[in-house]
Order: C-alpha cells, then sequence, then structure tokens
C-alpha cells in the first residue's frame, strides 16, 4: 500500500487546521450558510436531510487494519456506531455534529486518511477494481496508476472548479469489475504486441441522462496515461457547459460535439503539453509500484478447507458463492457480504469493521478492499484460513452467501438520508432481499444484479443493474420504476425501462414476478438473468410484470 510522505502529511494537516477555522467562522455567525457551502464542500462535508454528512475517501479502495479501526472509533465517537460504504468505494458518516468535523479529519489525518475533493466540481475519488493486485484474470495491478492519478488530481490548479464533478475508474483486467464504461473517464488495461497500455473511455456516465461511453483512445501506452488524462480534462473544463448544471458532465459535452470532435480536441492538446511531462511522472509511477508490490504468500496444505467444505454446508455454500479465483492457486480472495438479508446494503457497525480490521491482520495480509458493490474484500487469504474466516465472520453476522445474487443489493441511502432523494431506496432493498430469503430461490436464480437508487442522481447505479429500481415522487407518492437489461461489466449497456412504475407497496411482488419468470423461460439451469434477457428481448418479462395488460392484449 501507498504510506503517505512527509508532503502529504503536511498537505492534509494545513487542509484539516484551514477547515477549523471556517467551521468556527460558521458556528459563531461570522459566514452564512451560503458563504460556508462551498467551503465545506471542497473537505466532504454534506448537509443532508436531518444532519451533516461526511464522506470520507478510500482511494481505489484499499484500507489496512488501522484505517477500518479508525473508521470503527470514529464511528462510535461522533456518529451512531456505523459507516455507510458507497458506490465510489468510500464511506460515509451520516450523524456528525459540525463542531466535531474538525476532530474527526485531524483523526482520519492520523492514520493517513481525509475527504478532500469526495464532493464538489472537481475531480472525486479514483475508483478501482477491487479485485486489484489479486485477481486470477489481471495483467497488472491498476493502483500504482490509480495512485498517481489521485495525487495529480488533489488540489490540481486548474481543476478545482470545473463545470461538474468528475469522476475515473480503472481496471487492469479484461473483466470489468470497476464499471469503467459509466464514467467520466473509464480505464482499461489492454496489451498490444506484449506492451500493457491502456483502452480510454469517456464520456459514460448515469443520472438523468445516462449514457455509455465511448473509446477515444484504443491503445494508449502507460507512459503517456497522465498527460492524456490531463488533456481530456482540460478540453472538457474549456468545452463544458456552465450555464445548465445538467448538461455540464463530459458526457453531454461528448454528445454534443461528438468523439471524433473531442478525439481531435484531445489530441492536440496531449502533444502540446507531453513534453511538459519530460518522464517526471514515470519516475514517480516506478516508486508507487514499488510501494504495491504484492505480499509474501505463504505455502501451506489447504487440508482445513478441503474437510470443513466437505462436512459443513454452510461453509460450502459460503465458499462457492463468495470466493473468487486468486492469481496463487492455494489462495482465493474473499468477498464479506454486507447485505445480510433485510440489513441496510452497505452498513457495517463499529464492533463488524473492527471484526474485519482483526481478520485482515491475522489472514489477509493486513490488506482490505471496498467495492463499488458495497461489500468488503479480503484480496489475499490462504484457503487453509478459510474455515477460521468463516467462522468468525459467522458470529459477526457478516457471513451470508448471496455474493452476486439477488440479495447482493446495491442501493443508495434515498429518503431516508439524502436531501435529493424522491422516495425511499433501503427499506424497498430490505423487503426485496428479505421476501427473497423466504422463498429461497436465491441460488437458483443465481448471477443476478439488482441495483436501487431513490432518485435520478442513479447513485445506485440502477440504469446498470440486471433489474433496476428508480424511486421517484409521482404528487406526493412513491413510485418505482423498473428497468431490464442493464449490464455493469466490459458488455456495458443501460437497462430498458419496462413501463409504468408500481408504488411502493407493489414493488417487491413485481420484482418477484420477474424472477419467476426468468426461471421459467431460461434454456438451461446455467443461463443468466442477462443472457435470458438479451436472447428473448423484454416482452416476455414485460408479460409477467405487468399481467393484466397481456390479459387484455390476449383478449383482444
Amino acid at each position: 500500500m501507498y504510506t503517505y510522505s512527509e508532503f502529504d502529511d503536511r498537505f492534509v494537516r494545513e487542509r484539516v487546521a484551514q477547515f477549523r477555522g471556517q467551521v468556527a467562522r460558521r458556528l459563531d455567525g461570522s459566514l452564512t450558510e451560503d458563504e460556508f457551502k462551498p467551503l465545506r464542500l471542497m473537505n466532504g462535508l454534506y448537509l443532508q436531510l436531518h444532519a451533516y454528512m461526511l464522506r470520507v475517501a478510500i482511494p481505489y479502495g484499499t484500507l489496512n487494519p488501522d484505517q477500518m479501526r479508525q473508521l470503527a472509533w470514529i464511528a462510535e465517537r461522533w456518529d451512531k456506531g456505523y459507516g455507510h460504504f458507497t458506490t465510489r468505494q468510500n464511506i460515509q458518516f451520516n450523524w456528525p455534529k459540525l463542531a466535531d468535523v474538525p476532530d474527526i479529519l485531524d483523526a482520519l489525518a492520523d492514520v493517513e486518511m481525509h475527504a478532500i475533493q469526495t464532493s464538489g466540481n472537481t475531480i472525486r475519488n479514483v475508483t478501482a477494481d477491487h479485485f486489484a493486485g489479486a485477481a486470477a484474470d489481471e495483467i497488472a495491478d491498476p493502483r500504482p496508476v490509480a495512485e498517481l492519478l489521485r495525487q495529480w488530481s488533489t488540489d490540481h490548479p486548474e481543476f478545482q472548479f470545473l463545470p461538474r464533478k468528475f469522476k475515473i475508474a480503472i481496471t487492469g483486467s479484461p473483466n470489468d469489475r470497476a464499471v469503467t464504461r459509466a464514467h467520466d473517464i473509464g480505464l482499461r488495461m489492454v496489451t498490444r504486441d506484449g506492451e500493457a497500455g491502456f483502452e480510454v473511455i469517456v464520456g459514460g456516465g448515469l443520472g438523468r441522462t445516462p449514457m455509455i461511453g465511448k473509446v477515444i483512445r484504443e491503445f494508449l501506452p502507460r507512459a503517456d496515461l497522465l498527460p492524456y488524462v490531463e488533456a481530456i480534462v482540460s478540453v472538457w473544463n474549456l468545452l463544458g457547459r456552465r450555464d445548465n448544471k445538467y448538461k455540464a458532465r463530459i458526457k453531454i459535452t461528448v454528445h454534443e460535439h461528438g468523439i471524433d470532435e473531442i478525439r481531435r480536441l484531445v489530441e492536440e492538446r496531449f502533444a502540446e503539453i507531453r513534453p511538459g511531462f519530460a518522464g517526471v511522472d514515470q519516475a514517480v509511477l516506478a516508486e508507487l509500484e514499488a510501494a504495491f508490490a504484492p505480499p509474501a504468500l505463504r505455502s501451506a496444505p489447504q487440508a482445513a478447507y478441503d474437510a470443513a467444505y466437505r462436512t459443513d454446508p454452510l461453509f460450502r455454500s459460503w465458499a462457492d458463492t463468495n470466493l473468487a479465483p486468486h492469481k496463487s492457486p492455494d489462495h482465493a480472495i474473499v468477498t464479506i457480504s454486507l447485505k445480510a438479508h433485510g440489513a441496510t446494503p452497505g452498513d457495517a457497525s463499529a464492533d463488524q469493521m473492527r471484526v474485519l480490521a482483526d481478520l485482515a491482520e491475522t489472514y489477509g495480509h493486513s490488506e482490505l478492499r471496498i467495492s463499488h458493490e458495497q461489500n468488503v474484500i479480503l484480496p489475499h487469504v490462504h484457503r487453509a484460513d478459510l474455515p477460521a474466516v468463516h467462522a468468525a465472520l459467522k458470529a459477526a453476522g457478516l457471513a451470508t452467501a448471496n455474493i452476486g445474487l439477488a440479495s447482493d443489493i446495491i442501493a443508495c441511502p434515498g429518503m431516508d438520508y439524502c436531501a435529493l432523494a424522491t422516495a425511499r431506496s433501503i427499506p424497498i432493498a430490505q423487503e426485496i432481499a428479505t421476501r427473497i430469503d423466504a422463498l429461497k430461490i436465491e441460488h437458483e436464480v443465481g448471477h443476478l444484479k439488482i441495483k436501487i437508487s431513490g432518485c435520478i442522481n442513479a447513485c445506485g447505479h440502477h440504469h446498470v443493474g440486471h433489474i433496476g429500481i428508480l424511486g421517484l415522487d409521482r404528487a406526493g407518492v412513491e413510485n418505482y420504476q423498473i428497468t431490464l437489461g442493464g449490464d455493469h461489466t466490459e458488455t456495458a449497456a443501460v437497462g430498458e425501462r419496462a413501463g409504468p412504475g408500481f408504488p411502493a407497496e407493489e414493488i417487491v411482488p413485481a420484482i418477484e414476478r420477474i424472477i419467476f419468470a426468468y426461471l421459467d423461460l431460461r434454456d438451461r439451469d446455467d443461463e443468466t438473468f442477462l443472457d435470458a434477457y438479451r436472447r428473448l428481448g423484454p416482452a416476455p418479462f414485460k408479460a409477467a410484470l405487468y399481467p393484466a395488460e397481456k390479459e387484455r392484449a390476449d383478449a383482444a
């Protein structure tokens, strides 16, 4: 992992001291809320429905045990005993008092964390594949490049007041686990003639105008990455609209000007600025790669794993569902579900955070990852240690065997917390998961991504869910639209709206009808929901979703 330099520590401490003074002036009335708002947003502090919310950066989703323990302590000391992990691989504290926020930021700085650029019209937290550095399908660990991008973008003088927020995602694997095509810039590592480089994607994004990003460069050498990314942001910073915030994102700029014109302008700007980098970025990158050297994995018998798998059905179910292939065959990547049936997706208590920290320290080479799917990962666990890990998770209420299944639901905070939300997300996710558990069909259904957003800003990624749910306000009543066929992977697609929405009391039965229709329609047990939808099209699923309309059509 990257550890702070003297400059990093000084920079973060100075920002905390600066914000402490700004908070004091807000509290004594020297600053109005309008004057204070841009200052707090620069430090990740939002004013939500009921209280302030502090969004803490977890760059490219990587944490160490001391950092996780500090988050647990902050949750107990200044919040309500839990934190909420988000689709940006961050953590949010929903109940801090304004007077306490500078102390929280100081506590974060003690473990090399901060909340800088987790809000505002700037380059946000760079996200990455949550299996980075461990995945069997990986070309190379993308986190050194992600850290290079983080250092470059933090307090970049040209990019602190962009037309709108700007998000970058990176993956080192051909199988995209970082949703790169739904970001302002997506970077997918590829190879050409034995050389590793990047496919560069621009203009993706969800929200009120969902768009899949377009390839601006099919292959970019690694040495050119930073100046090329700067060229993209620089071009958009000049072209991007500032007259209408709903049309300010780069996806609209690409749509209005066309990818060919954007490519021409970016290549021109790239040619201008590339000589100025003079290889300095590559020297920094070389140092960062040393910081991300893989851990020294041990070799040991895995008899304990084999015995537990053979004799313990709960362990076997968890192993089959929550483990992913590691580069080393005698190790596994463990995804820990924060989606126990009926729980709030993405929430972890302080006690659970400490359990996760202890497990990472004891069995996982002191590494933890946060996924954009709101779960926690131990990327390097020897198979011999998996029974002990499972036992500890079970005791902490963290052993739910549902990763990638129907109850592993992404959900934004919705109207329970967010001032922008128009409907609840959390209760709907809880009801769906509880119903699926009661039906005992989850493992029969298999791979199914359900994603829920409480407003059109789409923080729950509903557009790219196999089943997406969007909560809206219809004349003061919550109404939920359903989209089908979305995909967040390398074959990314925006889901199609199925038809009229459903009131809150009807949305769970509607989802149930879709799932049972899929079980009836699939042509083999291993055909996934998405494959069946792409093979059959929307018609049979709509017929199941709106049976009254089908009856009328049949009668006619």
